[in-house]
């Protein structure tokens, strides 16, 4: 059933991928009419989320917000599919980096890092900095439940070598990376709500006491990694600007989850600057602790 869902989904996919610019986003207007006003996808969700996070703003304003973001969120998931046939030029024009140098200079150094990112404007196609650095970039990820989907993606990916790595292999991976002397980048989101047996930290995220991940902190301080901070914003439809931002440059001297806390802070910032770019429908606050 998984290959047979897989073999008549993709063509529809690339179809899709292979869309001259102007046809995609009006095919994104489509599916944003939808997948909100039809369907309404986690509207109880989001608008939870957003009455949580920006209690300083009235019904009407966080609508607009709402709105905003699923015409946002559609853009970004199909712009996902137009990475299976975009060419790497058109990639490097509608992705910008505007100081590459902080990262190429880790590596002069010798220095692998943590990149840790938030699900916010365009999280996929950060990857594609992968083609502009002098080292392994590696994606920490959670394998898709189809296999076929999953090799789909990895092959996808592979396009802008990034080498892909489910969650349980990170610290085997990296293990294995450091005793070889390979220089890597490894991608973390980790803005999301951990499980509950891994909770080891909480704080206050936009205002709502919650549990935090705090594996990127730990495998930093574990292989002695570097950590910065992808902080990427849309600046027009199909266009995205990303920045590096310094977290730690030497992890073992910041007090315990001091650097998740940092990280996340500049996360805050990226959803008070334009909300509507934040992923809304994942179930963030689930697990607020109570005072």
């Amino acid at each position: 059933m998984q290959f047979l869902v897989y073999i008549l989904a993709y063509p529809l996919l690339w179809l899709i991928s292979i869309l001259p610019f102007p046809l995609f986003y009006w095919f994104s207007d489509f599916v944003y009419f939808l997948v909100y006003h039809v369907i309404g996808y986690r509207r109880k969700v989001v608008r939870e989320n957003l009455a949580l996070a920006l209690p300083h703003l009235n019904d009407a304003e966080r609508k607009v917000i709402e709105k905003k973001f699923y015409s946002h969120m559609c853009d970004m998931f199909l712009e996902m599919i137009k990475t299976m046939s975009i060419s790497p030029e058109e990639m490097e024009r509608r992705f910008k980096v505007t100081n590459l140098d902080l990262v190429l200079d880790y590596a002069k150094r010798g220095k692998s890092v943590i990149l840790v990112t938030s699900h916010y404007a365009s999280y996929e196609w950060l990857m594609t900095i992968n083609l502009r650095i002098g080292f392994q970039g590696v994606a920490v990820y959670k394998k898709l439940a189809n296999p076929y989907f999953d090799k789909l993606v990895r092959k996808i990916r592979s396009k802008y070598k990034t080498e892909m790595i489910e969650t349980r292999k990170a610290i085997p991976t990296m293990a294995q990376n450091q005793r070889d002397g390979i220089l890597s980048m490894y991608g973390l989101a980790s803005d999301q709500s951990p499980k509950l047996d891994r909770i080891f930290h909480s704080m206050k995220f936009m205002g709502v006491e919650v549990p935090v991940h705090t594996g990127a902190e730990m495998l930093a301080k574990k292989y002695n990694l570097s950590v910065i901070f992808a902080d990427v914003q849309k600046t027009g439809r199909g266009f995205y600007e990303a920045t590096f931002v310094p977290i730690a440059d030497n992890p073992k001297d910041y007090p315990d989850f001091e650097i998740t806390e940092i990280y996340l802070k500049e996360v805050e910032k990226q959803i008070l600057a334009k909300p509507e770019h934040y992923l809304w429908t994942h179930k963030r606050w689930k697990h607020r602790v109570q005072s």
